[in-house]
Formats: C-alpha cells, structure tokens, sequence
C-alpha cells in the first residue's frame, strides 16, 4: 500500500493551493484519512481528518480556511488550503487508516510535500 501525495509548491500570502493523495494497493476499506504537518523543529501536528463517513474535524488555526474532501471512489483525500498565511510553511503529510486485503487495520503515511507561504 502506497500514499502519494501532489500538490504542494511556493504561494503568495493570501493565495491557495489543493493538495491531493491518493492510496493505491490491496486495500480492503478505509477509514479516517487526514493530512498532517510539520514545519522546522516542531512536531507533527493534525491539520485537518475526514472519517469514512464525511465528519471533518480541523486545528484551529485553519479553520474557515482550509477543507478537508475525500473520494471513496477513488481512495483520494483533498486538503483545499485558502487565504494561506506564512504560519501555514511546513511539509504536509497525508494518512490514512486502512484495512488490506487480510482485513488487518493499518495507519499510513504519505511522503510529504512542502507548502510554502511567501512574498
């Protein structure tokens, strides 16, 4: 089971950009799926988590800003990332909670990609 995660890239303060990742494999079924992030010398830290079912659950600090989608069709999540500020600089990374094709419950993590916010 792979996460690959796209979208990431230098944007202007007040700009946008969707990231995307997609889990290809033996996958059984997915639960939650979320994206995460980490700027220099601090921990990793939830952004955003979208549950099987559609409930969403977000940092404060990005609310009303950020949203969270995910196509169970295409076992892809979205993070659309609006009125971005230089605070939001970090790597992100996406996961998933995932069952394989034994019905073992796994957690996931994409490889991350740079989001920066500059003038």
């Amino acid at each position: 089971v792979q996460l690959q995660a796209s979208g990431g890239g230098l944007v202007q303060p007040g700009g946008s950009l969707r990231l995307s990742c997609a889990a290809s494999g033996s996958i059984f079924s997915i639960g939650t799926m979320g994206w995460y992030r980490q700027a220099p010398g601090k921990q990793r830290d939830l952004v955003a988590a979208i549950s099987g079912g559609g409930s969403t659950n977000y940092a404060a600090s990005v609310k009303g800003r950020f949203t969270i989608s995910r196509d169970n069709a295409k076992n892809t999540v979205y993070l659309q990332m609006n009125s971005l500020k230089p605070e939001d600089t970090a790597v992100y990374y996406c996961n998933a909670y995932l069952a394989v094709s034994s019905g073992t419950w796994y957690d996931y993590w994409g490889q991350g990609t740079q989001v920066t916010v500059s003038s």
